[in-house]
């Protein structure tokens, strides 16, 4: 991993590969590792760099001046310029493709093609936005992430279809019940900025690169319904169900992922 310091904060990321750039955005809760399979296919034609999120993966804690996906938007911004990239493609899953559709309406000039997978960049439906702040606030009174709440996360995560979905369910609850209370605090902060993120859907309407919207059939976190609404928001679109996968498609279909991926950003 290399660091990219902001305000004596380390953010830390992958850069690996050469060639055309590709910029990677993890789910919450997941850090730059999720990507393993499709980066290690990619990395042999593109550039690929994949930051973890603040609080995630090998990154410090959340600083203070960060309190929207769109602040962090602006650091990745940051961190690209410092390597001298102008141009490059997003692909972002979750919480990375709500930041990563910010990136692109700040400087949409610079972004050669957007991927946007089992995301959704409008408001968070009123019912599941109480439902999550209130597990966030119990959460940061625990300080823990407890096991019943893991179980609630898994459930989200995962289709119940595959046979692949139990072994990453399993893994998902060791590392989540294993976090330390300081890991948890900042896991909370992060969660607000993503399950109480801006309506991005205006913003969609002036893009103009094409994109790739992408979404598990089973993905029961962000419904393929809300991936059909962000599509009519984008002239230059074109919608993938993945089958047999859950809100982390590229984990339960990697095969799948990697070939889509490859196939949208080798187009003309």
């Amino acid at each position: 991993m290399k660091k990219f310091e902001i305000d004596g904060y380390e953010m830390a990321y992958l850069d690996v590969g050469q060639g055309p750039v590709i910029i990677f955005g993890h789910a919450y809760l997941m850090d730059s590792s999720m990507w393993v399979h499709q980066v290690g296919i990619l990395k042999e034609n593109y550039r690929c760099i994949i930051p973890d999120f603040w609080g995630h993966g090998a990154s410090d804690s959340v600083p203070k001046s960060v309190n929207t996906l769109k602040d962090y938007a602006k650091q990745v911004n940051g961190l690209l310029d410092s390597l001298g990239i102008y141009e490059f493609s997003v692909v972002g899953l979750s919480m990375g493709g709500v930041w990563g559709a910010e990136l692109a309406s700040l400087i949409p000039q610079r972004v050669k093609s957007l991927v946007l997978m089992d995301t959704f960049v409008g408001l968070e439906p009123e019912v599941s936005h109480k439902k999550f702040f209130a597990m966030l606030e119990l959460i940061e009174a625990r300080q823990a992430i407890t096991s019943d709440i893991s179980e609630d996360i898994v459930y989200l995560y995962f289709s119940n279809s595959t046979a692949e979905s139990s072994r990453l369910g399993e893994k998902l609850r060791k590392k989540l019940t294993n976090l330390e209370a300081v890991s948890v605090i900042n896991l909370a902060k992060v969660g607000r900025m993503f399950f109480g993120r801006r309506d991005q859907t205006a913003e969609l309407e002036k893009l103009s690169m094409p994109a790739l919207i992408a979404v598990g059939q089973q993905d029961k976190l962000h419904r393929v319904l809300e991936s059909y609404l962000m599509q009519d928001c984008l002239n230059n679109s074109e919608l993938v169900e993945i089958s047999h996968a859950g809100h982390l498609s590229n984990l339960e279909q990697p095969d799948f992922v990697t070939d889509m991926l490859a196939c949208f950003l080798t187009r003309p």
